[in-house]
């Protein structure tokens, strides 16, 4: 039964420069599934309840200190009844002398035990951060993504509508490119996204007529950016005739991917408009609706007050 995304325990090991007390190749396939690190300070006093064997086990000098307290034939127990659980891992924090008895349980049950030098709580945080990234729900969307005056815009619409050459202008304006054609999109948060390129095809841009080229080499590395939150969506369309398009910008259009919704603008597409500063203008009034100005809403306001006031003055209210 598939279980979703993981991270292989030798990843972790890698990434953190974790050093192994106990443990070899085949532990380092051992996959990591839950994004959580659990302190086991209750269950080393024995309360086990709502335990979840998923967890990566994190001591650190509390645990440490407490267990130095007990007798050998306690300590003992208390890391048999840990270490007999099916658990990821167990690392030390704070590069805390190893006790002899989590050692024997740790081969007694064929558990990975890991030291870090880092201090408890910084490992613990930048663990959780890590993992809750690495398996994070994600989706593959055909489009482009760019980073204009800090605001992550994702551009959808069919295939050769315009979406690359766009970009390229926009890229030439100084803005940045994150990815172009697949956008790999991952929920970084209960309402944020996070896109980035597939490796294969970062920083490559493919044009109708041109061909692929290298945005990082053409342009210069100002020009990319690895990852960026997505803060609004622009579906890029062919003009319709006889379509009536939003002209005030009243209506708030969103678009949920993986439960998140996103601001959400439709722009015609014909020849004469120029998208760059179109979608550099969406950008920027994106930006200003999130703390709190909205210019078409002034707008309108304005607009009610002067016929209620010409309205007063003909006697008519």
């Amino acid at each position: 039964m598939e279980r979703g995304y993981y991270v292989e325990l030798g990843v972790l090991i890698k990434e953190f420069n974790l050093q192994v007390i106990r443990g070899g190749p085949k532990d380092e396939k051992t996959r990591i599934y839950k994004p959580s690190i659990n302190r086991p300070g209750l269950q080393l006093v024995g309360f086990y309840d709502y335990f979840d064997n998923e967890r990566i086990q994190l001591l650190g000098m509390v645990e440490w200190t407490y267990l130095t307290g007990l007798d050998p034939e306690e300590r003992q127990s208390r890391f048999d009844a840990l270490l007999s659980r099916p658990i990821p891992a167990v690392i030390i924090a704070r590069n805390l002398d190893i006790f002899p008895e989590c050692l024997a349980a740790a081969e007694k049950y064929n558990r990975p035990l890991l030291r870090s030098d880092q201090n408890t709580a910084a490992l613990q945080t930048s663990l959780i951060t890590y993992l809750n990234n690495a398996l994070a729900p994600r989706i593959t969307r055909h489009g482009v993504l760019l980073e204009i005056y800090g605001e992550g815009v994702l551009l959808l619409g069919e295939s050769g509508v315009g979406k690359s050459e766009t970009a390229v202008e926009l890229i030439k304006r100084g803005h940045r490119l994150i990815a172009d054609d697949a956008v790999e999109i991952r929920r970084s948060g209960a309402n944020s996204l996070t896109g980035m390129a597939p490796e294969l095809i970062r920083y490559y841009v493919e044009l109708r007529g041109i061909g692929v080229i290298d945005v990082r080499r053409l342009f210069g590395m100002s020009a990319v950016k690895d990852s960026q939150e997505i803060n609004m969506v622009i579906n890029l369309e062919l003009w319709k005739e006889g379509m009536l398009y939003d002209r005030l910008g009243l209506e708030s259009l969103y678009t949920s991917i993986l439960d998140v919704q996103l601001p959400t603008l439709t722009i015609p597409v014909k020849p004469g408009r120029n998208l760059a500063v179109v979608i550099e203008v969406a950008a920027m009034n994106n930006r200003h609706k999130k703390m709190g100005y909205n210019a078409a809403k002034e707008f309108t306001d304005q607009i009610n007050a002067h016929f209620d006031q010409q309205l007063a003055e003909n006697g008519m209210l």
